[in-house]
This record gives C-alpha cells, structure tokens and sequence, in this order.
C-alpha cells in the first residue's frame, strides 16, 4: 500500500536465464522458497541457492538480487500522508516481506524514514494474517491494539486485526480519500 508491487517485472528478467520463459511457470517454481523466506524458515543464502536450482537461473546471485528488488511503484498520496501522519504520531510498519527488499526499500524510498520502527515477517517468523505476526509486534512495539489504527490492502489481514481489536482500514490506492475519511472518523487529525 505505500509501495505497490508488480511480481511480473521481476519473472520477466529472470526469464532471461532460466530455462523457462513462462512467468506463470517460474512463479509456480519460486514461491515455495519465497514464501519460506518471507516466513522466516530459511535466510537469504539458502534462498538465493533455492532460487537458482528452481529456476535453473543461469545469471548470479547479484543478478538475481536486482530482478528481485525493483519491482515496486511508490504510492505517492500514501508518502505524503505518511509525511503528515508522522509529525504528530509514531508510525510502525507490519510487513510481509523478506531481506531482499527491505534492504531495497529502505535504501531507495525516503518515506520508510518516518516510521519508529517495524515488524517484518522474515524476521518473526510469521506473516499476517497470521494472529501471531501481530501480537509480537504489539509486544515489541508496546502498542494497545484498541488505540492503534491499522491499515492493509488485503481484507484476510484486516480481519485477523479486527479480531484482535485493532481500529482497521481495507485500504484500496484507488480509493485514497476513503482513509482519509476513516482516519479522520477515528479521530486522527493531520
């Protein structure tokens, strides 16, 4: 939701040197290990190794690295929101992610600079919306799920929030002014 991300443009260029050029094929080889590295049960040595046997990638690591990474628009009402959010609160991240592009985003989106800090799910070994990736986060973040405003694109994940008594928002980046109205419905002032 702050970035959006299209997993094609990274299929396409790994298409180059695999031995398959059917996205659908290589994506079918590749998410078993990228979910277990985005779920924490392997690092990123063991995945890039993974990767590159599922695919029979002929490229490098490196190679492999970048047509993992850039694969992300920026958001922009959601960097300018988050701008004026974070003048008047903490912000925290909760992410499904993995190494690879935290290390990316971090390194080429100024706006991750707002937050205080972040759970990402390689690094608690569980991803939303998994009940478990919240309460540890809510334990190494000390928030109080009544009083925090959640926001995720994928309805499963809201449901797991509102479960567990977290003020929530179904975002849709086609419907910005929706949030908008909700945060300020919640009583969240810019």
């Amino acid at each position: 939701m702050i970035l959006r991300f299209d997993f094609t443009i990274a299929l396409r260029k790994l298409a180059t040197q695999a031995d398959s050029s059917d996205p659908t094929e290589l994506l079918a080889r590749l998410e078993p290990v990228k979910f277990m590295l985005e779920d924490g049960q392997i690092d990123r040595a063991s995945f890039l190794r993974a990767a590159i046997d599922v695919l029979r990638y002929r490229g490098t690591e490196a190679e492999l690295v970048a047509a993992l990474e850039d694969i992300f628009t920026e958001n922009t009402p959601m960097s300018a929101l988050i701008a004026q959010l974070h003048e008047h609160y903490p912000l925290y991240l909760l992410s499904n992610t993995n190494d690879i592009h935290v290390d990316f985003f971090l390194r080429r989106y100024p706006v991750f600079q707002h937050f205080s800090g972040g759970v990402y799910s390689h690094k608690a070994r569980a991803s939303k919306p998994n009940a478990a990736i919240y309460e540890i986060a809510c334990r190494q973040l000390g928030l109080e799920p009544s009083s925090t405003f959640f926001i995720d694109d994928l309805l499963p994940n809201i449901e797991t929030a509102q479960r567990l008594g977290f003020q929530t928002h179904h975002y849709h980046h086609e419907r910005h002014g929706e949030l908008l109205a909700a945060l300020e419905a919640a009583g969240v002032g810019l």
